[in-house]
């Protein structure tokens, strides 16, 4: 690029050098009768005096130059001062409204503790005049800056170019042919400068949709070189257009009226084309980070895509219109207050949004659950399917949709379901009470054998005991865990474990309880009563019990 920019201008330094060789041996120079003089009364004087004496009807540069505070400088190197300040304004399309300005010989600036400056263009502050004695000049300090300025103005190497053009127009020639209100170099200037804009367009784009796809082709980046990376190209070309023709025009000296708008126009294509690549680039960057997230085994991350994307193009957007009526020279000021009291009142209005949203962020930054856990909160049970800027979407197990707002989900008891290590299996085996105890014992030590001889069991915890009496069944706690990641291999292996339990029985002889109810008769004429003749004291009973401190039933 910086090779381009150079050969562009010796191009046109070459071209201007003859043409202007040529001018100025048909020229004649002429003087006038009259020689004016500086007037430096007031701030409205010094800078019609710096202006006026610069222009080709009127060109004293002597003259011009007195308005500057150049005390420490000669004469000829006041004169480049005055010069060059003007071209900055030029260059900038600061148009000098004159009729704007103080024609006070005492004016003081009551915003800046009443001093006696007043600075000329508000978007540069180091311009600006003051008052030296009786009269307005450029402060010392400006005139210190205008090289700095100068060079900002006109980067690399154009104010070359502007050596030329002032040998056309600052010689006070007014033989000079003009059409259209131009000059003859300038009608050429500017068609070069459009021929060489289409240009570089078009090597641009042939770079990037045909070389640059044919180069990734080989290393089978096709795809994200077709999707991703050409839909870059135009607005990169279009910023590189913009970005030369920015900094050519100046050099081309249109009449202030006509440049002023033009600059404008110019500046604020650059940060329009600049957000228009920002924007598409921010779809590469996600195309790179949906490849990571895939990588991962979590899946939450794969929804943060999408809303880190669309809160990157949102910022974008609003960051890009900032500066674009910025440099259109608009009062952002205003605006931003307007928007903080505008976004204060939305805020207070959608607060519910604005919870909702919070709580979708601390979701994604907490991680409770991720896309495809299952999950139980306030009576909804079912698995994670999404995860939005407002809701959190549930599939239940009847396979209907439950949104619930991130707001209030954030605030909740969260039971993730999904994120257990293992799946508990508890279930009370209920055996008669005919059943002897030789076989329960043996009955329990099958039931951990089936736990050990399972692949999918918890071999290091679980419990399997006779726990307690029931109303018609003695009950075994069976209390195990599997080591399965879905509830569907739950439900597989836990059914394959109760066959386990069902053959068991079979080939011991358990026999299983159920809820029974026996009616007893209390007498009948050929059977005595069921009911126990209770005829022994206390202490009679007391000796029945004996045995728990023998060891042994006494006879």
């Amino acid at each position: 690029m910086k090779k381009l920019v150079k050969n562009t201008l010796l191009l046109l330094t070459l071209f201007c050098s003859s043409w202007c060789l040529a001018q100025q041996k048909e020229a004649s120079s002429t003087t006038s009768s009259v020689r004016p003089s500086a007037n430096l009364s007031s701030p409205y004087n010094a800078v019609v005096t710096h202006l006026q004496y610069l222009q080709e009807e009127s060109y004293y540069p002597e003259i011009s130059a007195k308005a500057l505070a150049a005390d420490d400088f000669s004469q000829q190197e006041s004169i480049e001062l005055a010069i060059k300040l003007k071209q900055i304004f030029d260059g900038t399309g600061n148009y000098i409204d004159t009729e704007l300005i103080p024609n006070l010989p005492n004016f003081v600036d009551t915003l800046r503790n009443n001093q006696a400056r007043y600075i000329l263009v508000p978007a540069m502050p180091e311009i600006y005049l003051v008052k030296n004695g009786d009269n307005w000049q450029y402060s010392s300090f400006t005139v210190s800056k205008i090289d700095e300025l100068h060079k900002e103005v006109y980067p690399l190497g154009t104010s070359k170019l502007l050596d030329l053009v002032r040998i056309i127009t600052g010689s006070g020639n007014t033989a000079n042919s003009k059409y259209l209100g131009l000059y003859v170099w300038q009608h050429i200037g500017l068609l070069l400068l459009i021929v060489l804009c289409f240009l570089a367009h078009k090597i641009f784009t042939f770079l990037f949709e045909k070389v640059l796809v044919r180069l990734m082709a080989r290393f089978g980046k096709d795809k994200l070189v077709g999707a991703h990376i050409v839909p870059v190209a135009k607005p990169i070309s279009l910023l590189v257009i913009c970005w030369f023709a920015a900094l050519v025009f100046p050099v081309l000296q249109f009449p202030i009226i006509v440049s002023q708008y033009i600059i404008k126009l110019l500046n604020a294509l650059l940060p329009f084309f600049g957000v228009m690549v920002v924007y598409r680039l921010i779809d590469v960057f996600s195309y790179y980070l949906e490849k990571v997230t895939r990588r991962t085994e979590t899946t939450l991350d794969d929804q943060l895509i999408p809303l880190l994307r669309k809160s990157l193009k949102v910022f974008v957007i609003i960051a890009g219109g900032i500066f674009i009526l910025q440099n259109l020279d608009f009062d952002i000021t205003g605006l931003l207050a307007g928007i903080s009291i505008g976004g204060l009142a939305f805020a207070l209005a959608a607060q519910d949004t604005i919870k909702n949203l919070f709580g979708s962020i601390m979701i994604f930054i907490d991680r409770p659950f991720t896309v495809g856990d299952w999950i139980v909160t306030n009576g909804v049970d079912g698995t994670v399917e999404e995860v939005g800027f407002r809701s959190t979407r549930v599939r239940t197990f009847h396979n209907s949709v439950v949104s619930i707002p991130n707001g209030s989900i954030a605030n909740m008891t969260v039971d993730n379901m999904g994120m257990r290590a293992y799946r508990r299996f508890k279930a009370n085996i209920a055996v008669t009470y005919d059943t002897p105890t030789p076989l329960i014992e043996t009955f329990i030590e099958g039931l951990k054998q089936i736990v050990e001889n399972h692949p999918r069991t918890r071999k290091d915890f679980y419990e399997i005991h006779l726990n307690s009496f029931g109303a018609s069944s003695l009950d075994i706690l069976f209390y195990i865990f599997f080591d399965v990641p879905t509830w569907s291999e739950e439900l597989k292996y836990r059914g394959e474990v109760m066959l386990s339990i069902v053959e068991l029985a079979d080939r011991v002889g358990i026999r299983f309880a159920f809820p029974t109810s026996t009616l007893h008769i209390e007498n009948f004429p050929e059977k005595a009563s069921l009911t126990p003749q209770y005829d022994m004291d206390k202490d009679e009973f007391l000796k029945q019990i004996k045995y728990l401190k023998d060891g042994k039933l006494k006879n």
